[in-house]
């Protein structure tokens, strides 16, 4: 499944995924006015590259929403 795909992010964000898919050992560059690439090898190095850049660029109000569904359904659980 070995593919590298170019992620569109800004500027600003781009360093910040691409010290993160590091520190998973996730292979990409991130080289100055280029886009970041990220080589995904298994559907866990893609769930692992599509949680980094939601933790990174999804709005204040989805990361709430998100914790909070989380929290009712821990809750409901026990």
């Amino acid at each position: 499944m070995e593919e590298k795909k170019v992620i569109d992010i800004n500027w600003a964000d781009k360093w910040q995924v691409y010290q993160r898919l590091r520190e998973l050992d996730i292979p990409c560059t991130c080289e100055v006015n280029q886009p970041l690439r990220v080589k995904i090898a298994t559907p866990i190095s893609a769930l692992q590259a599509w949680s980094v850049m939601r933790q990174i660029t999804a709005p204040r109000q989805d990361k709430i929403r998100s914790l909070e569904r989380c929290w009712c359904m821990r809750h409901h659980n026990f």
